[in-house]
């Protein structure tokens, strides 16, 4: 039986592409650009559970939000599944030259009335614009925009920009037959190509069951690592020349309800702020949780609120749990 990518597996890869849909948009940002427009008050009006439709913006309530802060919803789209099989939320706080990046695990337990109550059952319940809704209404924030990537465009980006410097922390060695994949290299810095990189963030454990000593959350430091590693190089000087084939690699693996203008904007906004300035998070919780008979990813709900109210508050005011929708076992 064939084994599939882990969750922070696809993540990293998926993630990798969001630092590099932006940063490449820089490319050319000599065009005209022009930041998002949102709705005054903007609130995701809910779907109902069988609804195919797009989340309309509600306009009628005046919610002050915070000057040029944008929340972005980034999809990786499992196409064999049908799924939305990584999800990012994306918080360009241009005003304050930040960007933060939140992991969603797609095990998410959600307060719905399906069965199956996982994050990434939400796109068989209504598409991409149903996991907008969910993602809003769990954390009590809107989401503005939306951006799905082919995440198979991963390998072409980390060669566009002449791949990536990386100290890998422990020795791979691991082989697949089902796969057809072997991750041999020792632990210590080097150059990785797209292929290489691949296979150094796929990897979970060694063939005599060696592995990370704190299991995934050495795993996540790595991914996290490579992350930061990446967006260093793909906001070096020296590649400025390649971020228009970067653009094209992404324009054509990705769908979104941003305009060109808007992506030439926010990718300004991230070259403007440079590597240092890229935070990565993941929702706060427990992924051996479980509910109703079944595992799911149970999030902890007051470091949940905490973590929002730090980076991806839109709002001028405090959020409380009364504003969230968490579902605690």
């Amino acid at each position: 039986m064939k084994r599939r990518p882990s969750l922070f597996q696809r993540l990293t890869q998926f993630a990798v592409s969001v630092i590099f849909l932006l940063t490449a948009s820089a490319g050319v940002y000599k065009c005209v650009s022009q930041p998002p427009q949102i709705p005054n008050g903007n609130t995701v009006t809910p779907l109902p559970d069988s609804s195919e439709e797009t989340p309309t913006q509600d306009t009628t309530t005046s919610t002050e939000r915070k000057e040029d802060f944008y929340l972005i919803l980034v999809g990786g789209m499992d196409k064999a599944n049908g799924g939305s099989d990584t999800n990012l939320l994306v918080a360009v706080d241009a005003k304050n030259s930040a960007i933060h990046v939140l992991s969603l695990p797609r095990d998410t337990l959600l307060n719905v009335s399906w069965s199956v109550k996982k994050l990434n059952s939400a796109c068989h319940h209504g598409g991409f614009a149903r996991t907008m809704q969910e993602v809003s209404n769990l954390l009590g924030i809107p989401v503005d925009f939306y951006i799905t990537v082919d995440m198979s465009a991963f390998v072409t980006l980390v060669d566009a920009i002449g791949g990536v410097t990386f100290d890998i922390p422990v020795n791979m060695d691991y082989d697949d037959p089902y796969q057809d994949l072997s991750i041999h290299f020792p632990a210590g810095e080097r150059l990785l190509s797209g292929t290489d990189a691949l296979k150094v963030i796929r990897w979970r454990q060694n063939n005599d069951g060696t592995g990370y000593p704190n299991a995934d959350i050495g795993r996540i430091a790595t991914q996290q690592a490579f992350l930061r590693a990446a967006a260093k190089q793909a906001l070096q000087i020296s590649n400025l020349d390649k971020l228009d084939d970067m653009a094209k690699i992404i324009y054509e693996s990705m769908d979104t309800d941003l305009t060109l203008a808007n992506i030439l904007w926010l990718g300004e906004q991230v070259f403007t702020c440079g590597s240092d300035a890229i935070s990565f998070h993941t929702l706060p919780g427990d992924g051996a949780g479980w509910y109703s008979g079944g595992s799911y990813y149970i999030l902890d709900d007051n470091a949940t609120l905490e973590l929002v109210n730090s980076y991806f508050n839109p709002y001028t005011y405090e959020l409380t749990l009364d504003d969230m929708d968490i579902l605690v076992p």
